[in-house]
């Protein structure tokens, strides 16, 4: 049995895992996309 990310890797592969990521990675070039991370992140990591 393969262990999870093993099958994460092979699905990232895969054309449509690809894709997803292409997809992603546009997504996190928009500005807003960006400033929206930065904020979450920054929420998150005031909790510890």
């Amino acid at each position: 049995m393969a262990s999870l990310s093993d099958r994460i890797r092979a699905f990232l592969r895969s054309p449509k895992g690809q894709q997803l990521s292409q997809k992603a990675h546009d997504q996190l070039r928009k500005p807003e996309n960006q400033r929206r991370l930065r904020q979450l992140m920054q929420k998150y990591s005031r909790r510890h």
